[in-house]
């Protein structure tokens, strides 16, 4: 008679945390595909750790409960790292994965610092200096949690997994901007602002800021940090095991794409989101996977 695979069972927790990475959708799922089962498995939690704080950030839902929320999420990574049971069921799926590959405390507690920067009304028009910051956290932590999983913790892979997790984090914001204004959140830096001419207030409407003409100013002068840090990715990349940061390079592929198809169209274009094809998303991560770039 076959064993019962309840909710809170660890094969359980493993199928949650799955469900978790598909709902979304990202491609990040196919990925985390080409890995073992063991890291792949890893990956899985810590995506699903990274869908439900943002969505804690994200869904509507009264300051105070979000706040509670985090808090709840801040405890639980308390309690994996002090050897206790967490709470959570995603929680539960991370206590494996951080034993096994030794997975640093802060870029959880990092992960969830950069998310309360988005409560209670988001960022708006913040210094580069603190674009930076916001990406670190919310990016970077990502990465860093994955290359360690990867099996490389060097300071040559934590630069890269840093500088591409700037790289990615601009070019969502530069994919997002509209969406991400309906929410009351701007993360175009004071500075890209400043050099396109647009002044903005604690009451300027971001509607305003949307349909400036200039945008496109701030637009191009952000992009330029983007394509920086694909540079600098790319740099360390060539210090590493190519095959080992194969989920890496795909995302680096995929969202190198995505940077390249908004430039081609124009940076005053702001919808449609671009989304590159499946078929060359696939052709992309069989040549990753076959010849490791």
């Amino acid at each position: 008679m076959s064993e019962e695979i309840g909710p809170e069972t660890p094969e359980g927790l493993k199928r949650e945390v799955e469900a978790v990475v598909k709902r979304s959708g990202s491609s990040f799922y196919l990925a985390m595909r080409l890995l073992n089962r063991e890291k792949r498995e890893a990956m899985f939690a810590i995506y699903a750790f990274c869908r439900e704080i943002d969505d804690v950030a994200d869904e509507p839902a009264p300051l105070e409960a979000k706040k509670k929320a985090l808090k709840e999420w801040r405890d639980d990574i308390d309690r994996l790292y002090a050897g206790e049971n967490p709470v959570l069921n995603v929680a539960k799926a991370l206590k494996e994965p951080i034993e096994r590959y030794q997975l640093p405390k802060d870029e959880f507690i990092a992960l969830i610092d950069g998310m309360e920067t988005d409560i209670p009304d988001g960022m708006r028009a913040p210094t580069m200096n603190e674009l930076e910051l916001y990406c670190r956290r919310v990016a970077g932590a990502v990465g860093i949690l994955s290359v360690y999983v990867f099996g490389d913790s060097s300071e040559t892979a934590r630069r890269f997994a840093v500088t591409l997790g700037e790289a990615l984090q601009i070019t969502n914001i530069l994919r997002d901007a509209g969406e991400d204004m309906e929410l009351g959140r701007l993360y175009m830096p004071k500075e890209c602002l400043d050099k396109a001419g647009i002044v903005i207030t604690d009451d300027t409407p971001l509607s305003e800021v949307l349909h400036h003409p200039n945008l496109k100013v701030a637009r191009e002068a952000l992009a330029e940090r983007a394509l920086l840090r694909f540079s600098q990715a790319r740099e360390a990349l060539d210090k590493l095991d190519a095959q080992q940061m194969k989920p890496a390079v795909i995302m680096m592929k995929v969202y190198r794409k995505i940077f390249d198809m908004m430039q081609k169209r124009g940076w005053e274009v702001i919808e449609p989101r671009p989304k590159p094809s499946k078929t060359w998303m696939a052709a992309t991560a069989l040549r990753v996977c076959l010849f490791g770039k």
